[in-house]
């Protein structure tokens, strides 16, 4: 049975669906100012082994993820305040967005809205929220949200929050009644950027977009809400304050939220200038390999980014691969009659454990390994049906997807078939009895980069992946 961290309630619960089999998902996504860094990736990638495991499981979803296309940053990007001009950078960002995900093979939301196609829906819900009294009109000009009309605010986040808002440095919160109240609607000058409003001309405060989008596709109730471990607070607190306010029966079933990356001992992120793009990333490393490397670490620990760590991950990757080398000459075989049963619910038993990917690949690297001794047994059939289950697990994690042989050529060092191994190892045992040291040692590590170990017994040399 599946369980699932929930940040409400900061435990696991066990995964029931409000309709049976499918699954209403909404997931922030990006703010189109500048291309995606890894922190997108990893957020991402996570969100979609989870979605292959529900698919896998058989559930049906609709999975919202959002553009906010209107922001401060993106406006500070266009020249003029010209619309046209904002929106062709944030189609030109979008569009690199999508290069990246789908170089990752991330699959694609149900709905992917913009903010800017949902004005009306936001404006609609900003006037219940006054006419509720939950929202209050600024001396200058902004709509605002009231919390002290919300007495469960911090519910997510178990924050001190006017303790947190003593401790940050406002611009000016003068027009405000309190300093933790947020904007819901900002007012702006006719010649920028925004739209009309029964309050004046203007534009939508960040957290009430996500408020108006998730309600028009996916109900006052509904199953998941997630994103980085940054938006709890104060995004999703925000969110879950206006949405019982409008709808009191507003109810989302699991929040869950991804961990960070740090890097050089701080959070990466764009305001640091120490973020790490994707497309950069892509470059150098196949999006399998980035994959697992995001994905070894569970998903709400932080990762703590280093480049050797990636080096490794294709050592992983190559390992995965060798085992299912000849997986295409397979011939018929019934999988469903695999003799090795508790493997496969070990898999599952680590998803089922709130998607412990890490212990999940523990899994993948037993099979492996067994798949390298039933090859030296010349046990071909067990071979093949553990060639077989290694793919169909490491396909529910997002990897596995090639060719081996494909992959191989393309995205590593070329493969080393049996006989240059055994060739080798001959040559190195005869280095070793004359005692040309240095050339057996330089014969180990080439095996050791080919991902090939040695183990020197009393009386040979063996070899494995």
């Amino acid at each position: 049975m599946l369980k699932i961290f929930n940040t409400l309630s900061k435990k696991k619960e066990t995964f029931r669906t409000i309709t049976p089999k499918h699954i209403k998902m909404y997931v922030c996504g990006i703010t189109p100012y500048d291309t995606c860094h890894i922190g997108h990736g990893r957020t991402f990638i996570i969100f979609d082994i989870m979605i292959r495991y529900f698919q896998f499981l058989g559930y049906t979803i609709t999975y919202v993820r959002n553009i906010t296309d209107i922001d401060d940053k993106i406006i500070k990007l266009v020249k003029n305040n010209n619309m046209q001009y904002m929106q062709k950078i944030v189609s030109n960002i979008i569009s690199l967005m999508y290069m990246d995900f789908n170089k990752l093979n991330i699959i694609h939301p149900t709905i992917e809205p913009k903010v800017t196609k949902h004005i009306n829906e936001i404006i609609q819900f900003i006037q219940i929220l006054l006419k509720k009294q939950h929202a209050y009109l600024a001396n200058n000009g902004d709509v605002v949200f009231n919390i002290a009309s919300y007495q469960h605010y911090g519910q997510l986040s178990r924050q001190n929050t006017h303790k947190n808002f003593l401790n940050i440095n406002f611009v000016d919160i003068s027009f405000k009644k309190r300093g933790q109240d947020f904007v819901l609607w900002k007012k702006c000058l006719k010649e920028q950027i925004g739209w009309s409003s029964p309050w004046g001309y203007g534009r939508p405060g960040w957290h009430i977009e996500c408020s108006a989008i998730s309600y028009k596709y996916l109900g006052h109730n509904f199953d998941i809400h997630g994103g980085g471990n940054d938006l709890i607070f104060p995004h999703h607190e925000n969110e879950i304050a206006q949405s019982q306010c409008i709808h009191p029966f507003f109810n989302v079933n699991f929040w869950i939220h991804t961990g960070m990356i740090i890097i050089n001992n701080k959070k990466m992120s764009k305001t640091l200038q120490n973020d790490i793009k994707l497309k950069d990333i892509l470059l150098k490393y196949n999006n399998e390999v980035i994959r697992y490397f995001f994905t070894i670490t569970h998903y709400r620990r932080p990762i703590i980014f280093h480049e050797e760590k990636l080096q490794n991950a294709c050592i992983v990757m190559k390992k995965l691969y060798r085992a299912i080398y000849n997986i295409n000459e397979i011939k018929e075989i019934n999988i469903q009659n695999i003799p090795f049963k508790n493997l496969e619910k070990q898999f599952y038993d680590a998803m089922n454990d709130d998607f412990n990917t890490p212990k999940a690949y523990s899994i993948l690297f037993k099979i492996s390994h067994d798949i390298n001794i039933a090859y030296h047994k010349k046990n071909f059939i067990l071979q093949q049906h553990l060639m077989l289950l290694l793919k169909k697990l490491g396909n529910i994690l997002g990897i596995l997807f090639y060719n081996p042989k494909y992959y191989f050529k393309n995205h590593t060092t070329k493969i080393l078939h049996k006989l240059e191994i055994e060739q080798l190892i001959q040559k190195r045992c005869i280095a070793r009895k004359k005692k040309l040291w240095k050339e057996a040692d330089n014969i180990r590590n080439f095996l050791k980069k080919n991902n090939i170990f040695l183990e020197d017994l009393h009386d040979k040399t063996i070899w494995k992946i």
